[in-house]
């Protein structure tokens, strides 16, 4: 174990001989370079520097065809090179003033990014110089030696891959998820050199081929099986069949093995899962000659390495003496480290008690890291939060100002206790501790918020260590929080209209949208004007935002949105003294469009509901009766469906009450429009929505 790392520190340096085993080279987050080797199932070290700061990326360099064995850390906005030995033959400060955040490197071309900065160097010298749109989370360049000139591919937040061509912008590729990590197909491009495998934050993974002048899109895996997020890949052939796999290592500890075994699209072979998030995966021989591994590095530091040797050695029972006396000596050596540990543990508790009991005692708070994450699904319409702790985590407490439901998480095993909350304004709504069980250092959980309330929502962190110490982070909830960017919106769909003149610059107005949508980069976008595309992940509706200096126009085919916007835009040009000039184009064909998407979800949660208050009822009658055969088949199979309903039903709590708020909220929002107060007509929509009966539901919203 080394300390805390971060995505992409860990590689195998080239082997020197034919059949010698391959050292590791890893950096964590105190700034440290370790390298060594495994011997006889020990941790060999050939070298380890001094303590520095935080270690973002790890790269293997050295001149083009040559073997790659000179090892580079990005360190703040330093890049300094080490030879296999240990020995800093470059310390190279750049003129980035932010830290680096992503790097790759080709013979004397070095390519980092900064949040929103790309730089190209050569020998160090600068190159060339671009400003993306959004934040840049990977970057690498096709292989030079096969293409001949220099093509770098930026993953971008904003669900887009930038090719660039010296200091311009080749062209987009649009991607289905935000990518988090990109590597060259087959370590080397593949056949052309121009294929690039993307991984997203929502687990997707996906094959372009990069061309001169656009993008061809080979293959692309979803998400089916609900997986986290994708940090780090790596080509390499651990089957032993002449062909390189695909190892993909997920940020919920889910290490995969794709065999290419059709001609094209990759197919899983092999899982493993691990407790942490793996931010590192390479393939190689490390352990033993002739057996070949998957290393994986994870989140606080621990180095795993999963082989192809056989556990089970076929053979006499001499061959398995010497096993057994092989593990022996194992088992031994562990149980004296293990005691070793305890003792220097008891030791170290020992002189805390005696220092914190002395007259000049100074209390320390021990410091911690936590790797965190908040994420909206697409799926559910539910954001993830997702806490993962160097140490293991003894509770965490989950505050918010706004109303949002907590659902259930599958892979959680931590046991979840509600506290009362006034709801007087400006306090809590919701008040939850969860308490992990002994090594937990992964917490996933589950929120789901109510369009049109914004607020905090808070997560106290409290690890198993002494003193007691806990971390505060805390998540907003805007405004618009279920919308998520997309690339392009359906123009043929009956729209709403919002448009804002005033005297409010570029930058104010983008601070406004930034304070209402999720997904949108807070730095000002480049140019005079930006156009913005959503789609609500819970009904589907559309929001598409334009604006300029002195102009906004939202258009979107859900009224609620644009009523949202027109609230809290109004509210936050008022805080800053700003007159507004509002107008707005109401389509009366929208509210009919809502309620039809709405509609099948209201007669889903309906129905399920209805049979889950049936369940108990019908259960009695089976137990009464001794068999249910003189029941309808409708009712036999609600029978038979039951524990599935009540599991669906457990998962989406509130879900009806959801739909019958949006839906008031869709009544209200239109008359509003008209200046026409309709709260007292809510208790007959209410009635009406327990008929459900999709005409009577639009009759009704047309004849009030």
């Amino acid at each position: 174990q080394v300390g805390v790392t971060a995505q992409k520190t860990m590689r195998l340096l080239p082997a020197s001989g034919r059949k010698a085993t391959q050292k590791v080279v890893v950096g964590d987050q105190d700034g440290v370079v370790t390298c060594f080797g495994i011997k006889k199932g020990e941790a060999v070290p050939v070298f380890k520097t001094l303590p520095g700061q935080k270690i973002a990326r790890l790269e293997l360099g050295g001149a083009l065809n040559t073997p790659q064995e000179k090892i580079f850390v990005a360190t703040g906005s330093e890049v300094r090179g080490f030879t296999k030995r240990g020995k800093q033959f470059l310390s190279f400060e750049t003129n980035l003033t932010e830290s680096i955040k992503a790097m790759h490197i080709s013979g004397a071309d070095l390519f980092l990014c900064a949040s929103y900065i790309y730089n190209h160097y050569c020998d160090c010298k600068d190159q060339n110089y671009y400003l993306s749109g959004d934040k840049i989370n990977d970057v690498l360049c096709l292989p030079v030696d096969k293409l001949h000139c220099i093509t770098p591919v930026l993953a971008c937040q904003d669900r887009v891959l930038r090719v660039l061509q010296g200091s311009n912008l080749l062209y987009e590729v649009e991607i289905p998820g935000p990518p988090t990590v990109l590597a060259l197909n087959n370590g080397n491009g593949g056949d052309s050199g121009e294929e690039v495998v993307y991984g997203t934050s929502d687990g997707k993974l996906g094959l372009i081929q990069i061309t001169g002048s656009k993008p061809v899109p080979k293959w692309e895996i979803g998400n089916d099986k609900k997986r986290g997020g994708i940090l780090c890949i790596d080509s390499f052939d651990i089957v032993g069949d002449g062909v390189k796999q695909l190892l993909v290592g997920r940020d919920d500890g889910m290490i995969e093995i794709y065999n290419f075994e059709s001609a094209d699209d990759p197919v899983l072979h092999y899982d493993h899962a691990l407790s942490e998030s793996i931010a590192s995966i390479q393939g190689g021989c490390v352990g033993k000659d002739g057996y070949d591994e998957i290393l994986a590095a994870t989140y606080s530091g621990w180095l795993t390495g999963l082989t192809t040797e056989p556990i089970h050695r076929e053979g006499g029972s001499g061959e398995e003496l010497k096993l057994s006396q092989e593990m022996q000596s194992k088992i031994s050596s562990l149980r004296n480290e293990l005691e070793h540990l305890q003792m220097k543990v008891l030791q170290e508790r020992e002189k805390y008690q005696q220092a914190s009991q002395s007259s000049t005692a100074m209390s320390s708070v021990p410091a911690f890291s936590v790797n965190d994450k908040f994420t909206l699904n697409k799926d559910d319409a539910s954001y993830s939060l997702i806490l993962e702790v160097q140490t293991a985590i003894d509770n965490v407490l989950v505050q918010s100002d706004v109303p949002i439901d907590l659902l259930d998480v599958d892979k959680n095993s931590a046991v979840v206790s509600f506290s009362s909350c006034d709801s007087e304004p400006n306090s809590n709504f919701v008040l939850a501790t969860y308490r992990c069980q002994a090594n937990t250092t992964r917490l996933e959980l589950k929120v789901r918020s109510i369009e049109g309330q914004s607020g905090t929502l808070q997560a106290y962190v409290t690890p198993r260590i002494q003193p007691k110490t806990c971390q505060v982070h805390q998540y907003q909830i805007k405004p618009l929080s279920l919308h998520q960017r997309t690339h392009s919106v359906d123009h043929d769909r009956p729209m709403n209209t919002l448009t804002l003149k005033g005297k409010f610059s570029f930058a104010e107005i983008h601070s406004w949208v930034v304070f209402c949508l999720p997904e949108v980069p807070e730095k000002t976008p480049a140019g005079e004007s930006i156009t913005f595309y959503f789609q609500n992940t819970f009904l589907g509706t559309q929001l598409e935002c334009t604006y300029r200096k002195g102009e906004g126009c939202f258009k979107s085919d859900n009224i609620s949105t644009i009523s949202i916007l027109k609230d809290v835009l109004s509210k936050e040009a008022t805080k800053r003294k700003i007159n507004l000039n509002i107008s707005y184009d109401i389509n009366e064909e929208s509210v009919k469009h809502t309620l039809q998407l709405i509609h099948p979800k209201l007669e889903y949660q309906q129905m399920l509901a209805k049979k889950v208050r049936l369940i108990d009822a019908l259960r009695e009658l089976q137990v009464h009766e001794g068999n249910v055969d003189f029941l309808l088949p409708k009712y036999r199979s609600i029978l038979e469906e039951a524990d599935q309903l009540l599991e669906e039903h457990k998962r989406q709590p509130a879900q009806l009450e959801r739909l019958y708020g949006m839906i008031t909220d869709l009544f209200i929002d239109k008359f509003k429009f008209k200046g026409t107060n309709v709260k007292t007509k809510v208790p007959l929509l209410l009635e009406i929505l327990d008929g459900c009966d999709q005409d009577g539901l639009i009759a009704f919203f047309e004849a009030a």
